[in-house]
């Protein structure tokens, strides 16, 4: 093999313009794998917020150790369809297997669920909110700046719901995006799955569906659409929403419910134990 390869025969020797300057050739040093990534250590919370650091972001506090996981549901609620890369999107694929995992995990034993979206997919929205309202363990959301049409049920579907005191919930009725049919079959699709929205609503809330169904219609407090904006406590007098409140107010009940399902499940195995006695 030749030299030029630098693997094989005589050593390389260094260019006249290093030899000039009386510089050598440095060894190229060995490349480590970096932490977190394959061959390396798991990445550990100091090691992540020095590679932000490095990348001139803000310094994250450390990661506790935490019973509780929080989701966030952001930007538009992605769909089947992709959504252009410059939308922020919540991905029902990345959200659903994160729910099977809290859901199996022992040492997870509350879910914390952030929202502040403008809604998006239907089925992709009623999914979600179908996922959270089966699991067994303690859920509270907290809507922040808003949540906006399919929002709504999966902020409901959690078993305690708080809103920002200046959030904003939009309900209005369904749309249907790309080539629509004009015939009657389209009209009743929608209204199957309109009713489906509303339904989902009023059993997971203190609304009636005939009192949803009305804000959903009402004419003249959207511009160019029809619907209602509730802002904070109206979401709440509504019964739409448990109570007002912050991220202390949402870790606070959420601890109180993980403590109550502590003591009711010991209380269940002290039952079962006398009773095998």
């Amino acid at each position: 093999m030749s030299d030029r390869c630098g693997t094989g025969g005589t050593p390389s020797t260094p260019s006249p313009a290093l030899a000039k300057l009386g510089g050598e050739v440095s060894p190229v040093p060995e490349r480590t794998p970096s932490p977190g990534t394959p061959g390396g250590a798991p990445e550990t919370p100091e090691s992540a917020a020095t590679s932000l650091r490095q990348l001139g972001e803000m310094r994250t506090p450390p990661a506790p150790q935490s019973n509780i996981h929080v989701m966030t549901i952001i930007g538009q609620i992605e769909g089947h369809i992709v959504l252009p890369p410059q939308n922020k999107s919540t991905k029902y694929e990345h959200v659903i297997p994160q729910l099977v995992a809290v859901e199996q995990n022992p040492a997870v034993e509350g879910l914390l669920v952030v929202l502040n979206t403008v809604g998006g997919d239907v089925e992709a929205g009623l999914a979600i909110a179908e996922m959270i309202e089966s699991m067994s363990k303690p859920s509270v959301s907290l809507v922040l700046g808003g949540g906006h049409s399919i929002a709504l049920p999966v902020a409901v579907s959690c078993k305690y719901r708080l809103i920002a005191s200046t959030a904003t919930v939009t309900v209005h009725p369904l749309r249907l995006s790309g080539l629509v049919i004009g015939v009657p079959q389209t009209y009743e699709y929608l209204e199957k799955m309109q009713d489906r929205v509303i339904k989902f609503v009023a059993e997971h809330t203190r609304i009636s569906p005939e009192k949803f169904r009305e804000l959903m219609f009402r004419t003249g407090e959207l511009v160019r659409d029809v619907g209602t904006v509730l802002v904070g406590s109206d979401a709440v007098n509504l019964g739409l929403m448990d109570a007002v409140g912050g991220l202390s107010d949402a870790l606070a009940v959420l601890n109180r419910m993980i403590e109550e399902r502590r003591a009711g499940r010991a209380d269940a195995a002290g039952r079962e134990a006398a009773r095998l006695q």
